[in-house]
């Protein structure tokens, strides 16, 4: 992929950065593996907003992504194609028998290649295997964190996760977070890295290209009225004013551990991602 940069005709465009989408070599999704995708603004079931700052946007359908191994075999990468919900590229693949699929694309992939899936798959960029048939120092894609739950792991543009050693039933991983943490060898995983590398140097550049993406501005609390946020109230911006920033409900913020102690995961966590 290719970052490109636009001559600014506007003051907005002096510093935006565009995809140049070099890799894409087919525009229309297939019409088989999209649904419409209803927004919900950031409201749960109930109507209640749970995540702020969402809403509005370009209107986008949902691709039918298989993050488990859709066949066991072998299959042909017909197209690779854009998602306008994720930062990753997708492949579509298609079998001997003429069934198609979305797989995330990894880097280097290209159309009339081979992707594998199964125990017996080469260790090949792009292949699905189980970890314990993974060599250590590899770097892997759409992992599991259950055997045979799914991709859950390093699926965003340009990422991937380490395989330092195995012991056991387990394997250890590190992710891109820096945590090295333990999942069991039988868990599925994809060989090489994910699509798309430089999506995390685009510049978006205006605040109206940001609201197209479905994201709402954010107001700083302390610009609120002491009756909208507890950081609100005094002339002009003021300090915080209390021994621990809260949110606009008041609760703690910045920092303040909400992780149970108790959760089964912990066990799993060799190293915290928090320094």
């Amino acid at each position: 992929m290719a970052i490109k940069k636009l001559k600014p005709v506007t003051s907005a465009q002096r510093g935006m950065t565009k995809d140049a989408f070099e890799d894409i070599t087919k525009k229309t999704p297939e019409k088989s593996l999209v649904r419409i995708a209803k927004k919900s603004a950031g409201r749960n079931a109930q109507g209640k907003i749970t995540v702020r700052h969402r809403g509005g946007g370009a209107k986008r359908k949902y691709r039918m992504v298989s993050f488990k191994n859709p066949v066991i075999g072998r299959v042909k990468v017909v197209a690779i194609e854009y998602d306008p919900n994720r930062s990753a590229r997708l492949a579509l693949v298609e079998t001997e028998d003429g069934k198609k699929y979305y797989v995330i694309a990894p880097q280097k992939v290209k159309v009339g290649g081979t992707i594998e899936f199964g125990e017996e798959a080469e260790v090949r960029i792009g292949n699905r295997l189980p970890l314990a048939k993974i060599p250590t120092g590899t770097v892997v894609y759409n992992v599991e964190l259950v055997p045979g739950g799914g991709a859950k792991l390093a699926r965003s543009a340009g990422t991937s996760v380490q395989i330092l050693a195995k012991e056991g039933r387990f394997a250890h991983l590190k992710l891109p977070s820096g945590e090295v943490r333990l999942i069991e060898a039988a868990a599925y995983a994809s060989v090489g890295m994910v699509s798309n590398p430089d999506h995390a140097n685009i510049k978006i550049g205006k605040a109206g290209r940001k609201r197209h993406m479905g994201i709402r501005p954010t107001v700083l609390g302390k610009s609120m009225n002491p009756v909208d946020h507890p950081h609100g109230g005094g002339e002009g911006h003021s300090p915080v004013g209390l021994t621990q920033p809260k949110t606009p409900w008041g609760a703690p913020a910045l920092g303040f551990k909400t992780r149970n102690r108790k959760k089964k995961s912990n066990k799993l966590i060799i190293k915290s991602r928090k320094k």
